[in-house]
């Protein structure tokens, strides 16, 4: 028997890093890199030489060792999934990567916690605030599964979700003198988007659920309202500017007929002159 066939005849079975790697799988060592490289984990040199590599590597054994040792310690960063997976519609495909959570519990005891950045959600995590307080942000997560779950308990305390748009909400928390926000659910999800599921229990606490843009979106936007606000200011300017050109205009033509005036007024004040100089020499 060959190395080529098993024992009963059929053709063995490549092993994970041999398995091909798709554009998507590039994709997300590239965001990796970029993220490494704006957070100065690597310079410009560095990241041109891996983002080479990335776009040349062929199978999951050669993008793995890419990033290997990013990001820092205590940041976790989505890994290279070596588990194929349905592809979604847009950039969920590349959030859902499978796996296990970098955090799958948090605890505040009068004290806080939060979660949010560039971390994994895992398929559920747990929370439990007392007389304290608690952010789970999921706007820049990744997700471990296409349905993850929240679970929180809240007493005498609070616990706030924020979930990015696109995302679909489900609410089965219990309050007790107090409650859980159910005013994001039933916005519907978008094309390969996941599911978030949020339940627990309130005791003189609450639970709530928003949605906001990720943090870089909010900066795009912010930086469009900053460049409209620039266009505005640069238009007003304009406008300022031929105003000043149309108002000095007309006072250079003001001063144009305001000389002419003064000039017709002199040569006929000359003219009487000459009228009477004449007169009195008996001309006529």
């Amino acid at each position: 028997m060959t190395d080529a066939e098993s024992s009963d005849g059929t053709p063995p079975r490549p092993s994970v890093p041999d398995l091909r790697a798709s554009d998507a799988d590039r994709e997300r060592v590239a965001e990796v890199l970029r993220d490494a490289l704006a957070e100065g984990r690597l310079d410009m040199e560095e990241f041109e030489e891996r983002l080479e590599t990335t776009y040349k590597a062929r199978t999951y054994g050669e993008l793995a060792p890419i990033t290997r040792d990013l990001p820092a310690a205590g940041v976790t960063a989505p890994p290279v999934s070596l588990v194929k997976e349905p592809m979604g519609d847009g950039d969920w495909a590349g959030r859902v990567v499978g796996g296990d959570g970098s955090s799958t519990w948090a605890v505040a005891i009068m004290s806080g916690f939060q979660r949010k950045g560039r971390w994994t959600v895992p398929k559920r995590f747990s929370s439990f605030v007392f007389w304290g307080g608690g952010e789970i942000d999921l706007c820049e997560a990744h997700f471990a599964d296409r349905e993850v779950e929240i679970n929180c308990v809240a007493i005498m305390g609070g616990v706030s979700v924020i979930v990015p748009p696109g995302v679909e909400v489900v609410v089965r928390g219990i309050g007790i003198m107090g409650g859980f926000d159910h005013r994001e659910e039933g916005v519907p999800g978008e094309p390969g988007a996941p599911r978030v599921i949020v339940t627990g229990f309130a005791f003189w606490g609450g639970v709530g659920v928003e949605r906001k843009l990720p943090r870089a979106e909010r900066q795009r936007l912010k930086e469009e309202r900053r460049r409209e606000k620039l266009d505005r200011k640069a238009v007003r300017r304009d406008l300022h500017a031929s105003h000043r050109e149309a108002l000095e205009a007309h006072r250079d033509l003001l001063r144009e007929r305001r000389d002419e005036r003064r000039e017709r007024h002199e040569e006929r004040r000359e003219a009487r002159r000459e009228h009477r100089d004449r007169r009195r020499s008996g001309e006529y």
